[in-house]
């Protein structure tokens, strides 16, 4: 992008950016899409800068799973999986699920829950303590699971954990992994493993997080019950699920998961699910759900449990069939998510004064933004790292230290593939444990090594040629200039039906040019709300910035309004409801004044 001119002529905004606007191929291309579809041309645009052809425009725009879904026996060991399930099911063996305490183990954990209950079959679900624990299976859970049970279903995690499964073996259980994440160099000797990031796996099916992984086993499961007369459960229902995990594991929504997260939203909005509906109400989520809802709003809630709290409650919650235990359930996870962000703004402020003295010290060379604390609570620590990640525009690690071992959480961008950079520097033997995918991982160290671990996952980012961007403007790219007065709710509501937005399709960003703030109010939060004015006249635009108190942006706004002097900024277009009055507003992302 750097070779493009900045746009509005800012090279360096409020955030030390340089905006980039869209190639005149995607302008051409975006006009192409809007005659061609009947669209709006900046809907045009937004496709053709996420990759769309004309001709593919009407699939991308409506994604179906009819569409979209493979053949689940392309990926490596579905097979033999389904028919274990399927065989466990006719026989009515005892079934445990081991899941992950994130959103995605969850979810994986509370459709196979509900798979199975449709059939008849309470299955038992073990989700592990983060503190007492840790990341995964482990050998004491695996030994009491194998002791009371026939068949192990282990879900988003597994695929590295040789030892713990071994245990269940040994102790008579067989055991199916249904995961995502990066496999070491061999996989672990189990009845199967599905995943479809195994070396060995054909399926090109990588982006999937382990929630869609479990609904292709489930399809290949009905397939199997109805060739054998056996009614099958309905699976349409369990798109909720797949939809909030997809979001909230940040995976690519492309292809099979944009019609997951289509799919399932739809499905949200007829609040068929009490622990979903209950958990939108408590978070005052009164408008149909959109991508960026489990993203913000519903994913670091169902969080919560694990990070704070019991890790078990996310499960219950979203496997709940009665509506008031729904409620109780929700406003435990409610109250979690209070203490967990008292905790996460506590590490996030040392964590950001480490990172950047730290790459202040290389003059902002280094590939990596980390910091480590002794006694920083653990469950905050993949939170803190996306704020990292965002603050320093590069893959980012937080490590919590405890008792002379360290657990961390990275988080990556674009481009680079944090899960096999860790994974690598594991097998190298610098890290104790590790591992993940692209976007996400998690690592464990002693705490006398995690100087040498980062200095080795710094220089592994460097070899793996991760862009060498850092020393030259960060830049901000938008999709469109919009005047205040195109600014509508019904453009807004055209933006949105070219989503779902998220991973690898971000939310369409504009820029609004010249404009003058105008009753700036700055919130004890650090949210600054303002409106901005038309010189000459016209609608003023309603707008707020988000934390403009720490980034710069509420000096420049509040500067200008004082002055009314104009101002650029950039930012995403959203609906407002409040007070019963339909109108749009822009959330400022950044600020340049003109140049």
């Amino acid at each position: 992008m750097l070779d493009r001119p900045a746009l509005l002529g800012v090279v360096r905004s409020a955030t030390a950016r340089r905006w980039v606007g869209p190639s005149a191929e995607v302008e051409r291309l975006g006009r192409a899409i809007a005659q061609t579809a009947g669209l709006p041309e900046i809907v045009g645009r937004v496709l053709a800068a996420r990759g769309v052809e004309p001709d593919q425009a009407p699939v991308y725009l409506a994604p179906t799973l009819r569409d979209l879904m493979p053949d689940p026996s392309t990926l490596a060991d579905m097979d033999v999986a389904a028919e274990r399930l399927v065989t466990a099911v006719r026989s009515h063996q005892r079934i445990a699920i081991f899941g992950d305490y994130d959103v995605d183990g969850a979810s994986s954990a509370a459709m196979l829950h509900d798979w199975l209950a449709a059939l008849g079959i309470a299955a038992t679900v073990h989700i592990p303590d983060r503190l007492a624990e840790g990341y995964g299976p482990n050998g004491p859970a695996m030994q009491r699971l194998a002791q009371a049970h026939d068949l192990i279903l282990c879900v988003d995690c597994g695929t590295v954990a040789h030892e713990p499964l071994a245990v269940a073996t040994k102790a008579g259980a067989e055991v199916v992994v249904i995961d995502h994440h990066q496999p070491g160099e061999a996989l672990p000797a189990v009845t199967a493993v599905v995943n479809p990031n195994r070396h060995d796996c054909p399926s090109g099916l990588g982006q999937l997080c382990a929630a869609g992984v479990v609904f292709l086993l489930l399809v290949a499961a009905n397939r199997l019950l109805r060739a054998g007369g056996t009614g099958a459960p309905d699976l349409m229902p369990a798109l909720d699920l797949a939809a909030v995990a997809t979001v909230a594991d940040v995976a690519p929504l492309t292809g099979l998961n944009r019609a997951f997260v289509r799919q399932g939203l739809a499905v949200m909005a007829g609040r068929s699910r009490p622990g979903l509906a209950a958990l939108a109400d408590v978070a005052g989520l009164s408008a149909p759900p959109r991508s960026v809802d489990h993203a913000v709003v519903l994913g670091p809630r169902l969080n919560a449990g694990g990070r704070v709290g019991d890790a078990a409650l996310a499960v219950r919650l979203l496997t709940a069939t009665c509506p008031s235990e729904a409620r109780i359930l929700a406003a435990e996870l409610e109250a979690m998510n209070v203490a967990r962000r008292r905790i996460e703004a506590e590490v996030t402020e040392a964590a950001f004064a480490e990172a950047e003295a730290r790459i202040e010290r290389t003059d902002g060379a280094c590939r990596l933004a980390w910091a480590a604390g002794e006694g920083w609570h653990p469950g905050v620590v993949g939170i803190v790292a996306s704020r990292l990640r965002e603050r320093f525009d590069r893959p980012a690690v937080v490590i919590a230290v405890r008792d002379g071992h360290a657990r961390g959480s990275a988080r990556s961008v674009p481009g680079v593939d944090i899960g096999a950079a860790i994974a690598a520097v594991c097998r190298d033997g610098l890290l104790s444990e590790g591992g993940g995918h692209a976007m996400a991982a998690g690592l464990g160290v002693a705490a006398d090594a995690v100087e040498a671990a980062m200095a080795a996952l710094e220089r592994r980012l460097a070899r793996e040629g991760e862009e060498a961007a850092h020393g030259a403007p960060l830049t901000l790219g938008i999709d469109a200039l919009v005047a205040p007065s195109a600014a509508t709710p019904d453009l807004v509501s055209a933006l949105e039906a070219a989503g779902p937005y998220g991973q690898s399709s971000p939310p369409p960003r504009v820029a609004v040019a010249g404009v003058v703030p105008q009753g700036t109010r700055l919130s004890e939060r650090g949210h600054l709300s303002l409106r901005l004015a038309v010189p000459g006249g016209g609608p003023a635009l309603s707008s707020i910035a988000f934390g403009a108190g720490a980034n710069g942006l509420a000096p420049l706004l509040e500067a200008c309004a004082t002055r009314r002097a104009p101002v650029h900024v950039a930012g995403r277009l959203e609906v407002d409801d409040w007070g019963g009055r339909r109108r749009a507003k822009l959330r400022i992302e950044d600020a340049a004044e003109p140049v």
